[in-house]
């Protein structure tokens, strides 16, 4: 198992907060649980893995998070169990959402000609298929 924390700098959220947990730990997928932090200006996140040597990729994802989500003031606990970065992107995004309120672009499709943007999460229509 391997630890670690790491602070990012995030723009804080004028939001209220709750406590939110996304996903579970089992194979391929991860649990993550979002409280309240300490510092607005800071996202404070400890991650406990079963992969090893991949701190950099983790880095990368999680600094994408603090850049595309006001979460300033946020104290995340990530436990994995082998979940891919996609995955990690995805419950980051819904723990946020559930903790915020705030709905995440996340997996959600680009806007197609003069069509507002989707909003929260896709519907099952939105997911299907056209032939």
């Amino acid at each position: 198992m391997e630890r670690f924390e790491i602070t990012l700098p995030a723009e804080a959220a004028g939001h209220a907060r709750q406590s939110a947990l996304t996903g579970v730990v089992s194979s391929g997928n991860l649990e993550v649980l979002i409280e309240a932090g300490q510092n607005p200006a800071e996202c404070a996140i400890e991650v406990n893995t079963s992969a090893h040597g991949f701190r950099d990729i983790w880095e990368a994802v999680l600094s994408d998070f603090a850049e595309r989500h006001p979460a300033g003031g946020l104290r995340i606990a990530i436990n994995d169990a082998g979940a891919t970065p996609a995955v990690v992107s995805l419950r980051l995004a819904q723990a946020f959402e559930d903790s915020t309120g705030e709905a995440s672009s996340v997996g959600a499709r680009p806007p197609e000609g003069d069509a507002p943007p989707p909003s929260g999460r896709m519907s099952r229509s939105d997911r299907r298929v056209e032939k």
